[in-house]
C-alpha cells in the first residue's frame, strides 16, 4: 500500500501474543469521581497506546487504593441517587453516594462509575477483570511492582478544591 506521497504506511494491529500489560497504582484520596473513573476506563481499555487495537486486551492492570477518601463535586454527594431494581412491581431502590461511603463497601462507588464508562460485551468485562479496587492503604499486589500515577498532579482539576 503506498499514499500519495509514495511513502510507505503500515497500520498497527496488535496480536494477543504482542501485549505486554503493565501495572499501575492511583491514590484516590481527594480525588474527583468521574475524571478518575474516565482516566481508569482508558487504561484498563488501552486507548492511551498508539498500538490501541478494539478487540484485543491490551489495556493495564489498575489498582486503585483508598476507595473511600474520593471526592464528589458540587453536591453531588447528598444529592446523587444510585438506583436498583429488585424484578419485582414497585421494587425499585435508590441510595446516595454518602450512604455508600459509609457501608461496608465504599469501593463499589468507584466500580460502578469506571464499569459505566466502558462499553458493554465480553471483552470490556473481560478487561474489567483487570480493575483491583481497595479501601485502605493496603494492596496484596506488591510483587507485581507497580507504577505509581500522581493522579491528583496531572491536572488540577482533578483534586479537591
Amino acid at each position: 500500500m503506498s499514499s500519495l506521497f509514495g511513502v510507505k504506511m503500515n497500520t498497527i494491529s496488535t496480536k494477543d501474543i504482542d501485549v505486554k500489560k503493565k501495572w499501575i497504582l492511583i491514590d484516590a484520596t481527594d480525588v474527583v469521581v468521574g475524571r478518575l473513573s474516565s482516566f481508569v476506563a482508558n487504561r484498563l481499555r488501552g486507548k492511551h497506546l498508539a498500538s490501541y487495537t478494539p478487540h484485543i486486551d491490551d489495556g493495564d492492570n489498575v489498582i486503585i487504593i483508598n476507595a473511600e477518601k474520593i471526592h464528589f463535586t458540587g453536591n453531588k454527594f447528598v444529592d446523587k441517587k444510585y438506583y436498583k431494581h429488585t424484578g419485582y412491581p414497585g421494587g425499585i431502590k435508590s441510595t446516595t453516594p454518602e450512604k455508600i461511603l459509609a457501608s461496608k463497601f465504599p469501593e463499589r462507588i468507584l466500580q460502578k462509575a469506571i464499569r459505566r464508562m466502558m462499553p458493554s460485551g465480553p471483552l470490556s468485562n473481560k478487561q474489567f477483570t483487570n480493575l483491583m479496587i481497595y479501601s485502605g492503604e493496603k494492596h496484596p499486589h506488591e510483587a507485581q511492582k507497580p507504577e505509581i500515577i500522581d493522579f491528583k498532579d496531572i491536572n488540577n482539576k482533578n483534586k479537591k478544591r
